[in-house]
Parts: structure tokens; sequence; C-alpha cells
């Protein structure tokens, strides 16, 4: 598996993250509030410019607020076909 930003899991996984997002009608910047971060922050997330590692992954599900461990099924869901 291709350890990218730009793999196909990998864009699943942000896939899953910019619908859940949307799914409770938070903006980037709401979010990114919620966070204490920069709009753009989000903005790199959702675009793949930046990489999350497990502990940001939980601090953006809370803020979304979703259970991280939900958000990780739905992620793992998205992938099975890609991996």
């Amino acid at each position: 598996m291709t350890k990218s930003l730009h793999s196909e899991p990998y864009a699943d996984f942000l896939a899953v993250l910019v619908a859940a997002r949307r799914a409770k009608g938070f903006t980037q910047q709401a979010v990114a509030d919620r966070l204490q971060k920069p709009q753009s922050y989000v903005a790199k997330i959702e675009g793949g410019e930046r990489r999350l590692d497990i502990i940001e992954f939980i601090a953006l599900a809370r803020a979304l607020e979703i259970d991280p461990s939900a958000m990780f099924t739905d992620t793992l869901r998205a992938i099975d076909s890609t991996i």
C-alpha cells in the first residue's frame, strides 16, 4: 500500500471527513473555531495537503460532534474496497 496523501484509500478517508462535516451543517470555519485553529488547517486536511495523526482525528471527530469510533468505522467501510 502506498504511504501517500494521494492514495485512493486516503482520498476515501477525506471523503468521509468532508461528508461528516457537511452532514452536520458545519463550515470549515466553524470546525476550525471548535478546534481553535485557523480555517486553513481544516482546508488543508480536507484538501489532502495535511495528514492527520490519530490524536488530531479524535479532536476533529469530537469537533464534528461525532463519536471517533463511529467515524473510524465509517472510514473503514469506505476504504475496504480500495485496500
